[in-house]
């Protein structure tokens, strides 16, 4: 049986995972993930799929992050009717993180569209779903049970193993069988993988002696220290009780499932043990406010389930579902922790809590979580004195933190371990979910373990086909029609980024001028430049 891979997202990027395989007419999906990130990027949502929608047979789904699954109510609406395969946890994340995601770009549109028509722009954009758009997907779904095989369609199974990245996480065992009884070709999807030392979730596993391995690569090149809980609550108690010192916010933009749970109870923890100044704890996320629910509906998979749940129902927390108690947080007084989304601060109410408090020194920002290239939280945390958001310049004088340990990924050794222990690998590694430096940082780690050769070590970018051979290396295929946008560029800081950057060093340099007469002059120089360009 010739079985085929057409990498349709995460290629060399971090976000929008999506591949398709076929074999023997069975056409299916492992993720369907939205791209984020550069506006570049993110315009790749709105295009057509590369494939038919109508075509596919079924979707296998690793876990419930938005940009693994964050299309698939887009793909419900152009026609895909069969069903979804996931754990129950991530069905049931699923349920509350898909409508929240419609429900966002409906928001976003309405704003977009009250913008176009003030400027006298273009007609009405319409949102990619909508939240009954995701509403509707969840009756798709088709529970799974970690270590069961299913066969979703004939000649094909699948087995979900726990990847040990959050709630209902598996990487995905395929098997597609050959007729007259020769053995199969087998192929391991890896999804997210957690790290070694995580408190909530069993080590990542997985079988061993497959044809090709498919693994991400966020962390590929950082060997990351990754200690006990007691470790990373002694470093949060350090920056808690700085930040509580300089007497404003601290503010911890999270992802809404796992890392903003993790870090309330951390909090929780510590306050309880007087470990650090007592303070109110915001989470200021209607989204983690429904994902705690499923998290407490689920503690008994989670390896501190009890203790989890326990600190999720103090009283030290507060819960703020509505827009009014989000604003009302603005006129607390003194030191005070808010966990909002986004966890890279592209969206949600994060971004209103940072432009109150970056220009105050007496706040701190707390990075948890990873920090795409382009996006405001990754500009943050390089360091940047000025940003733009939503259309407004915001000067940077908080102080910047950041706790590796939530990273609900592993890093490169752990990474390079994990692959090495599915050998032997008969066929090819292919890298994805991950930047370039990234993948070429796992790529020299896993040559250097000797899994497979270097040429079976494959960096696809974003539409490349292979074809799938059992117990050989892959065959890239020629490319079939369009390729989407430019395949070396894409999850790089695009012209949106420049434009952005380019404002600030013109507002900062009017801002430095000895007088009226000088900002007169640059304004000419700039406005001689744009006209003779």
């Amino acid at each position: 049986m010739s079985v085929t891979l057409r990498v349709c997202g995460a290629a060399r990027t971090v976000t929008g995972l999506s591949l398709l395989f076929e074999a023997a007419g069975v056409r299916f999906l492992v993720d369907c993930g939205m791209f984020q990130g550069p506006k570049s990027l993110k315009a790749l949502n709105y295009e057509p799929f590369p494939f038919e929608p109508r075509g596919l047979d079924f979707v296998l789904l690793t876990h419930a992050h938005i940009d693994h699954s964050g299309l698939l109510p887009k793909l419900a609406k152009a026609g895909f009717g069969g069903p979804i395969h996931a754990t129950r946890a991530t069905r049931d994340l699923c349920s509350v993180l898909l409508p929240d995601a419609g429900h966002i770009q409906e928001m976003e549109v309405e704003a977009l569209n009250r913008r176009n028509r003030r400027r006298g722009g273009t007609g009405p954009v319409t949102p990619i779903y909508t939240a009954a758009d995701a509403v509707r997907v969840i009756e798709q779904f088709r529970a799974v049970e970690l270590d069961d095989w299913i066969e979703p369609a004939e000649g094909v199974r699948a087995r979900y193993w726990n990847a040990g990245h959050m709630l209902g996480s598996a990487s995905i065992e395929l098997e597609f069988s050959v007729p007259g009884g020769a053995p199969p070709t087998r192929v391991l999807v890896s999804g997210d993988l957690g790290p070694d030392c995580s408190v909530l979730q069993a080590d990542p596993q997985g079988p061993e002696g497959v044809d090709h391995v498919i693994c991400e690569s966020t962390y590929g090149d950082e060997d990351r220290h990754c200690g006990p809980a007691e470790e990373r609550r002694a470093r949060l108690a350090g920056i808690v009780r700085e930040a509580a010192r300089r007497g404003g916010a601290l503010l911890v933009p999270a992802f809404a499932v796992e890392r903003a749970q993790e870090v309330m109870w951390d909090l929780v923890t510590l306050m309880d043990a007087g470990q650090v100044p007592q303070a109110p704890i915001y989470l200021d996320s209607p989204l983690a406010i429904r994902a705690t629910r499923i998290f407490l509906r689920h503690a008994a998979a989670l390896e501190e389930g009890a203790a989890l749940s326990r600190a999720l129902r103090s009283p030290r927390l507060r819960f703020t579902e509505s827009g009014e108690q989000s604003r009302a947080i603005a006129l607390e007084e003194g030191f005070h922790v808010v966990i909002a989304g986004s966890g890279m601060c592209e969206a949600g109410r994060i971004r209103h809590h940072l432009r109150n408090w970056l220009p105050d020194p007496r706040a701190t920002v707390l990075f948890v979580g990873f920090q795409a290239e382009g996006t405001l939280g990754r500009l943050l945390r390089d360091g940047a004195t000025a940003v733009r958001i939503q259309g407004d310049t915001v000067k940077v004088a908080a102080r910047m933190a950041e706790i590796t340990d939530y990273s609900g990924h592993a890093d490169a050794p752990e990474l390079g371990r994990w692959i090495q222990a599915r050998g032997p690998v008969r066929g090819g590694v292919f890298l994805v979910h991950g930047e370039p430096q990234a993948i070429e940082g796992l790529a020299k780690r896993v040559a250097g373990r000797g899994v497979v050769p270097e040429p079976a070590i494959l960096r696809p970018t974003l539409d490349e086909a292979f074809e799938l051979p059992p117990g050989a290396p892959p065959v890239r295929l020629p490319v079939q029609g369009r390729r989407r946008g430019d395949a070396e560029r894409l999850g790089r800081p695009d012209w949106h980024n420049e434009r952005a950057a380019l404002l600030l060093s013109i507002e900062r340099a009017l801002d430095d001028a000895p007088d009226d007469a000088a900002r007169e002059a640059l304004l000419r120089r700039l406005r001689q430049a744009i006209e003779t360009a």
